[in-house]
């Protein structure tokens, strides 16, 4: 193993080294298995490649020349955060604002309008949703805009209820919203907490939605504290079994595709039993929860699908 000083940036690895250094079998299966005990990813024959690739470039920036070495980095206390780093490079996700608008369609239409309809009629005023790997927030964002867009469109086309006074900025009373956002990685997770995106990624948000949701910094974006602090952001590894509260609706979007049936199954379990009875879960479009369980029903709308909690089932 070869380290630089702390006083002065190590010069890089010969690029000779770094792609010299390859995986043999028995090395592929001990990163293969860690990868899926420590964070539930399983790593199938087609991206092995990807693997391959995204070792070596690990190893370059540590500046190991030795697999056995990073392995045991990888396994110790210290090297949770380089576990993490490999981990989003392998599965890194697509990510945006507004991504999949069919489905954001349903949920903005059809799925708010029922919860919010549901919770008046039981003077509920509380709406909880759980961006289950947010990446680097783009998708808590848009959940907490359309959100805020359905409670005062609901507010205003309905009676008001007697507990309520006057508008607050983005949430009229007596509403409240909570959001967790939560991903495995904390650079990810650095990023959405700063909510500071650059012009190019804000294509997909309507010029409305800029004006009132976000603050122009230069040639790049700001979320507006007020929005901000609806989001909670967290660090959270999915196989954990730590339950957020019980949420009424969860983005769980392009995270099952990484996972084999048998950890499919068992987060599915886990969605169930944090949401609410007649609570959604909104997947990926390459994901089903057929053959995974009879405790949702799917819901599809002009091409948009979701789940919803089967009341009755445990």
């Amino acid at each position: 193993m070869t380290r630089g000083s702390a006083t002065a940036p190590p010069a890089k690895l010969p690029m000779s080294l770094a792609t010299q250094v390859g995986l043999s079998g028995a090395e592929l299966k001990l990163l293969q298995s860690l990868l899926y005990q420590e964070c539930a990813v399983f790593i199938d024959e087609a991206r092995i490649p990807l693997l391959q690739e995204r070792v070596r470039q690990r190893l370059q920036a540590c500046r190991f020349d030795d697999f056995y070495n990073y392995y045991r980095l990888l396994t110790s206390r210290e090297g949770k955060r380089e576990l993490g780093a490999l981990l989003e490079n392998v599965s890194a996700r697509e990510t945006g604002f507004f991504r999949n608008k069919p489905q954001l369609e349903l949920f903005q239409k059809a799925i708010l309008d029922e919860l919010l309809t549901r919770k008046v009629a039981r003077r509920e005023w509380t709406l909880r949703a759980w961006s289950a790997g947010c990446s680097t927030g783009q998708e808590a964002y848009t959940l907490a805009i359309q959100i805020c867009d359905a409670v005062s469109s609901y507010y205003l086309s309905h009676p008001t209820p007697p507990e309520a006074g006057r508008f607050k900025p983005l949430v009229p009373p007596p509403w409240r919203i909570e959001i967790l956002a939560s991903d495995g990685s904390y650079a990810a997770l650095q990023t959405a907490r700063a909510g500071v995106y650059p012009g190019n990624q804000m294509e997909e948000v309507e010029y409305s939605h800029r004006l009132r949701y976000f603050d122009k910094i230069g040639d790049r974006y700001g979320v507006k504290p007020a929005l901000k602090d609806l989001i909670q952001f967290d660090m959270h590894n999915l196989k954990a079994e730590y339950l957020p509260p019980a949420s009424d609706v969860i983005f769980c979007r392009n995270i099952m595709i990484y996972f084999e049936g048998a950890e499919q199954k068992r987060l599915t379990e886990k969605f169930f039993r944090c949401l609410n009875p007649g609570g959604y879960l909104l997947v990926g479009q390459a994901e089903s929860l057929f053959g995974l369980t009879d405790k949702f029903r799917m819901i599809h709308q002009n091409n948009g699908t979701a789940y919803q909690r089967i009341d009755g089932t445990a």
